[in-house]
């Protein structure tokens, strides 16, 4: 997710008018908390593929898009 993407997320909600600074950058708080979003949305479907990896299909296409998506959480 880039940072202009969680700008426009964030004005499509309303939140609190999102203007950039005089400097052309935005709030720091603003984009870490969408990143800690996405880091926990990531996490949460890497998981859900641990468990059908783990328990219904011992297929190594699902364990890899685990490790794909994790990936994706740290870029």
């Amino acid at each position: 997710m880039t940072k202009e993407e969680i700008i426009e997320m964030a004005q499509r909600c309303g939140l609190f008018g999102i203007r950039p600074y005089p400097d052309g950058t935005y709030s720091k708080a603003l984009v870490g908390f969408a990143k800690l979003i996405a880091e926990k949305e990531c996490e949460e479907c890497a998981k859900l593929c641990d468990y059908v990896y783990n328990n219904i299909v011992t297929d190594e296409h699902i364990k890899n898009m685990a490790f794909k998506i994790r990936a994706r959480g740290q870029e």
